[in-house]
């Protein structure tokens, strides 16, 4: 069977990877509970604290975010939540605090507006809720929340976990869980880490594992103190992606080698190239100003162009960029600037909707 020529994805995850990273779960397999699966374990873990800007915990599981999410509610969700919804994935959170049978409530802002501290504080100040969730980059509208902020405000109410989805940003901007209180930071391996989909990453605090011991019914899988427990031994409670491990260890010696802070500047200069070419080429973006991933741009299709048209374009020129989510489909599209892609690529990549725009 002919192999299907190689397509560079500008999609807002599964990102590119790189071959070398393809490559290194090739290894032989290994027993995950052999001391070798430990010492890789080991090695791997001190290095993801930087992800989320911590000098505690880090858990490693076998799942997509949305599964970390779950997690989240179900270990650190006492009574009733308070859930920030301004797109499909924190509506999705949203959904999954009721499908766990916890009391939820959802404070929704239209999709492209950001979620704004004062609006949290007015809704923690009733006393209802003792967590809270948020899409730190809300990937269905390119909105970046303000989580530093909208933290701050969590603090002020001593008993609410704050609970953040970072899926789509962390690893591209630099996050600071301990210095801002984020009591459970998730993330997945698929988006600016630039690996393969099927690992789920989280930082976890104290106050969030005193609060799981609280808990009743925290499931088995995704139980916070059955990781802390085998955590201690580099190990997982269940069989571990030993092929994702091997890759997760080689990007972060890539990664390593790039250095963090020069990792967040380049997303930062992708960011600043998309955005560029959105106002000269004529669009708008659908994120408030302010409020605009620097890793995914939802652009608004003031233009009229077909979508689908300009992906076949592109697609002839081994490119792909994502239609709008859901009922934002045509209406929007997204250019992804995440991962390990370069200037050169996203300049590449702006030149050929440039040469399909010369032709509308």
């Amino acid at each position: 069977m002919s192999q299907s020529p190689y397509i560079k994805i500008f999609i807002p995850g599964p990102v590119d990877v790189r071959s070398e990273i393809l490559a290194a779960q090739t290894r032989p397999m290994i027993g995950h509970r052999s001391p070798e699966y430990a010492e890789l374990q080991g090695r791997i873990i001190p290095r993801l604290r930087p992800i989320f800007g911590t000098a505690g915990r880090v858990f490693v599981v076998t799942a997509s975010g949305s599964g970390l999410q779950e997690a989240a509610v179900r270990n650190c969700v006492r009574e009733r939540c308070l859930s920030l919804v301004n797109g499909a994935f924190s509506q999705r959170w949203y959904e999954m605090v009721l499908a766990n049978g916890k009391q939820g409530d959802a404070l929704e802002v239209p999709p492209g507006q950001a979620i704004h501290p004062e609006q949290v504080d007015e809704k923690l100040r009733s006393g209802r809720y003792d967590a809270v969730t948020v899409v730190y980059n809300e990937t269905s509208t390119g909105v970046f929340n303000p989580v530093p902020e909208i933290a701050a405000v969590v603090r002020n109410h001593p008993d609410v976990l704050l609970l953040v989805d970072a899926v789509s940003c962390a690893g591209g901007v630099e996050i600071k869980a301990d210095e801002w209180g984020l009591d459970v930071c998730l993330t997945s391996s698929q988006k600016a880490l630039a690996l393969p989909p099927g690992l789920a990453l989280c930082s976890v605090s104290d106050r969030a594992m005193e609060r799981a011991k609280s808990i009743p019914h925290r499931g088995w899988y995704f139980d916070f103190l059955q990781y802390e427990k085998y955590a201690a031994k580099n190990h997982t409670p269940a069989t571990p992606a030993i092929s994702l491990m091997y890759a997760l260890d080689a990007q972060l010696d890539s990664i390593a080698a790039e250095g963090w802070q020069n990792r967040f500047a380049r997303h930062k200069q992708l960011m600043n190239l998309v955005h560029e070419w959105v106002r000269e080429a004529g669009f708008d973006f659908f994120a408030e100003e302010g409020y605009r991933s620097p890793t995914v741009t939802c652009v608004t299709n003031t233009r009229g162009i077909d979508v689908a048209a300009l992906n076949a374009f592109l697609r002839q020129r081994y490119m792909l960029i994502s239609n709008g989510y859901g009922n934002l489909k045509d209406k929007t599209f997204r250019i992804a600037h995440m991962g390990d892609t370069t200037v050169e690529e996203i300049k590449a990549l702006l030149d050929a909707i440039n040469a399909f725009l010369k032709g509308q």
